[in-house]
């Protein structure tokens, strides 16, 4: 066997465990030491490559980075489990429950709101599904919008910062958490936004769909109202701040930025005398689930990259998808629809670690920005808790929702807002500024291939305190410098 088939045949297999439903970490993994152990026996590979392995996953305990994943899943329990969802819920919803479409408005501002400060679609959608969704079949709403609405606006948490799926893109591209929260954030708003011009539209040509609660629902009114309404805003909105205010302004790392989150919940539940034993284990348990979940996933992709690229499967990818018609928008609109049937079965952990390492360095060859490409992707895998029939989100609300929403409502009222997604992807990909604008990248920042970065360094000027050397003067000639930096750039345009 040649070594040219051997990156095709990995890919393959690495497909065939996936669909066989084997675990994807050890799907990785497997495939990597398989195809690692023929490559050496068929002499393709050498025995040192593996060798790196264990410095490898060494590099994966020691990356800072990833400590933000625990910190957030661990803050977005405490605040979901100590009622701060139902607080916001009950609150928003007595000030816009009376206009049509008012407790839908309700749910999207909170599950702004929530994504904002937990980052856990599950809390969310379980959370506003318990007790908005009752509220609003009480009250007449559509099967179909009621549930469409929860369902997408659990999901803004992972768009919206801090955002674990950020992390994770933000780790397999090399690129700047920070950088990426804060090109995610505008995209977010913009799709919070966009779901209430949905609602006012079903409001306005459906108002039966989204009808308004009767003036006896409101059981707040005048300074009552306005006392509920400081003491359920303003604690998440400090918690905002010292998370992704300390984060955008430059004080904290995101991992700093999550450890004061963490900290900041803890003492939230504190206050409201929410806070037991019984609540902190569950969410200590689930905190390390979770990250045992990332960590194995990484290891497995990790020895599935290393092997994958022995056998030259990077130039593989690349040369498949350098060689689409269209340049860089044809590369990007291939990568967005396959992200997008990708998600049907994936999910987004597993995208971002298995296809993401492949992408981005094709993505940086074509001179996309890849903090603007960690957003677009990230936004494209948000409609992976969507998809029917497969998305996480539907099957959380399915599993607090009564019987007489049937699962044909759930998978229906979803696919409006899919469609708002897919809209946001193409909007992304046309006014790319709405990510690259916010962004304030970090001084020396490399942007673009390596070869951009020569051409930049040969037209720096050179260093003042740099020594001469003895007889340099005289043995240099007229436009030697010249023809050596036409030299290189004729090998770098010759790649």
């Amino acid at each position: 066997m040649s070594l040219e088939w051997m990156a095709p045949l990995m890919f393959g297999g690495l497909v065939v465990f996936l669909l066989i439903g084997y675990p994807v970490a050890f799907s990785l993994a497997a495939t990597g030491l398989f195809f690692g152990l023929i490559g050496m026996a068929l002499g393709l590979l050498h025995p040192s490559l593996l060798q790196a392995l264990p410095e490898r996953v060494l590099g994966i305990m020691a990356n800072s980075t990833l400590l933000a994943i625990p910190f957030f899943t661990f803050m977005g329990l405490i605040l979901e489990r100590s009622g701060m969802a139902e607080d916001l819920l009950d609150t928003i919803g007595q000030l816009f429950g009376t206009i049509r479409g008012g407790i839908a408005y309700a749910v999207i501002f909170v599950g702004a709101l929530l994504a904002a400060t937990t980052g856990v679609v599950a809390a969310s959608v379980l959370a506003m599904g318990l007790i908005s969704l009752p509220v609003m079949m009480r009250y007449g709403y559509s099967k179909r919008l009621a549930s469409g609405v929860i369902a997408a606006s659990g999901t803004l948490a992972q768009i919206i910062p801090p955002s674990l799926v950020l992390i994770v893109l933000a780790d397999q591209m090399g690129a700047s958490v920070g950088d990426l929260y804060e090109g995610a954030l505008v995209p977010g708003l913009t799709l919070t936004g966009f779901y209430a011009l949905y609602v006012l539209a079903v409001s306005i040509f459906d108002p039966k769909a989204a009808p308004g609660c009767p003036p006896e629902a409101r059981t707040l009114r005048g300074g009552a109202l306005l006392v509920k309404v400081f003491t359920s805003m303003v604690p998440p909105l400090v918690l905002i701040f010292l998370v992704l205010g300390t984060i955008f302004i430059g004080v904290a790392t995101p991992t700093e930025g999550g450890a004061m989150g963490a900290s900041g919940a803890i003492i939230m539940a504190l206050i409201k005398r929410r806070l037991d034993w019984k609540l902190l284990r569950q969410a200590v348990e689930y905190t390390a689930n979770m990250t045992s979940f990332v960590i194995f996933i990484l290891v497995g992709s990790t020895v599935f990259s290393l092997v994958f690229r022995g056998v030259n499967g990077d130039l593989w990818v690349e040369h498949l998808l350098i060689g689409l018609p269209g340049g860089a928008l044809g590369f990007l609109i291939v990568v967005n629809v396959m992200i997008f049937f990708l998600a049907f079965f994936l999910d987004y952990f597993e995208i971002a670690f298995i296809m993401v390492p492949l992408l981005a360095p094709v993505a940086q060859k074509l001179g996309i920005d890849l903090v603007w490409f960690g957003v677009l992707l990230a936004v494209n895998m948000q409609t992976s808790f969507l998809h029917p029939p497969f998305g996480f989100a539907l099957f959380y609300l399915r599993s607090v929702a009564s019987k007489e929403i049937k699962t044909s409502d759930i998978y229906w009222g979803a696919i409006p807002f899919v469609c708002i997604q897919v809209l946001m992807v193409a909007i992304v990909i046309a006014f790319p500024g709405i990510v690259t604008s916010h962004v304030s990248k970090a001084a020396g920042a490399i942007s673009g291939s390596g070869s951009d970065e020569i051409r930049r360094q040969l037209d720096a000027p050179a260093s003042p305190e740099a020594p001469a050397v003895d007889g340099a003067d005289s043995a240099s000639k007229p436009g030697d410098g010249k023809d050596a930096k036409s030299e290189i750039e004729k090998m770098l345009n010759q790649q």
